[in-house]
Formats: structure tokens, C-alpha cells, sequence
């Protein structure tokens, strides 16, 4: 059809500021340690084309990709997202409106950085907000032995972790340290919203 109007031009939509960023610092990342797509491809397990369109800003990360890379790269997934933040250092005091929110749409995930991470400090404070039916699952923890606290505010959340299954309902806290694959699951008929709290070994 488009063929027929040679003057006409195709609308395709920009690119999300926030995935390009996020593309720009992933190819930097790479450049740093000099490695060929075809190495972060062995390393992550992630397909070459993959890594080369979320580079690109041509598909939008998901949550268990950037995961994959954070345990590549070394850093925690909220370090990541702070990296490309206009701002290089946060200020002690982070307001609402300053909190950075990330959303991974085809997972029914949204997470809010309220307290990103910071020069000098080993934590950092999450909200993750899970939809109906939303199952998040990670094969492995950023950084091994990662210490995570998770306080359910709303709703009922599943955590699987070290091959045990933990229920969560609103008010339930869970402590533990990470060394494999973790899965978050919405266990009700509602949205979930929790805390983590983040904690570098």
C-alpha cells in the first residue's frame, strides 16, 4: 500500500529516551571489557540479534535480560538504571517526583527506585508492583550472595528461592541472600506491591 504513495513517509515510532540511554551504557559496558557480541552472547546467554537490538533501542529490555546482563556486568540491576540517569550523583534526599521508574510490559512489572544507589552506600530500597498473574523469574542474582529483604504492602506474593517456596501475604517480610535463580509471583487476584530492600555482600 505504502509503495503506491512514493511521497507519503512511514510513521515509525521514536524510541524510548530511557532505552536509549540504557542501549548506549549496555554497548559501552561491552566496549569496556572488549567483548564481540558473540562473547556477551556465551557469557549471558542471551542471543547475539537480542543484545544487538537492545544496544540498538530496538526492543525494550525485559527484566530477566537486564538481569542477565547485571550478573555479567557486575552490578545490580538498580545500578544499572541509576548509571544512565541525567544526574551522576543523587542527592541525599530523593524526592518522589525524582525516584526513577522502570517497566517491564510484557511481564506486568514496574519498579520504582525510591532509594537508587548511592557513592558509599551498600544498599538501595525498591518498589516492585506486579500485576494479576505476573511471573518474574531470574536465573541468577546480580551479584552472588546479595542480601534482599522483601516486605509485601498489598496483595500476595510468591518468592521462590534456593528451591523453596515463600507466601507472602500484605505485611509478611522475607529475608534471605541470593545465590540462584529467584522467581516473584503475584499470588492473588490483585496487583502485589512490595519493598526490597537491597543489600551488596
Amino acid at each position: 500500500m505504502w509503495d503506491s504513495f512514493p511521497n507519503v513517509r512511514r510513521y515509525e515510532p521514536e524510541p524510548d529516551p530511557v532505552d536509549t540511554r540504557l542501549g548506549v551504557r549496555l554497548a559501552e559496558l561491552r566496549a569496556e571489557r572488549g567483548w564481540s557480541l558473540g562473547e556477551l552472547a556465551e557469557r549471558s546467554g542471551v542471543s547475539k540479534s537480542t543484545l544487538s537490538r537492545a544496544e540498538r533501542a530496538e526492543i525494550s529490555p525485559t527484566a530477566s535480560l537486564l538481569n542477565r546482563l547485571c550478573g555479567v556486568y557486575g552490578r545490580t540491576m538498580s545500578q544499572l538504571l541509576s548509571e544512565i540517569e541525567a544526574e551522576a550523583e543523587p542527592a541525599p534526599l530523593v524526592r518522589s517526583a525524582g525516584q526513577p521508574v522502570w517497566e517491564d510490559r510484557a511481564a506486568g512489572f514496574v519498579r520504582r527506585s525510591v532509594s537508587p544507589p548511592h557513592p558509599g552506600l551498600r544498599g538501595e530500597l525498591v518498589e516492585g508492583r506486579l500485576a494479576a498473574g505476573a511471573d518474574l523469574a531470574y536465573d541468577r542474582p546480580p551479584v552472588p550472595g546479595l542480601e534482599q529483604h522483601i516486605w509485601v504492602l498489598e496483595g500476595a506474593l510468591d518468592v521462590t528461592a534456593q528451591d523453596v517456596e515463600h507466601h507472602l501475604d500484605t505485611g509478611d517480610c522475607l529475608r534471605l541472600r541470593v545465590w540462584g535463580p529467584t522467581r516473584f509471583r503475584c499470588a492473588g487476584p490483585d496487583a502485589v506491591r512490595y519493598v526490597l530492600a537491597v543489600v551488596l555482600p
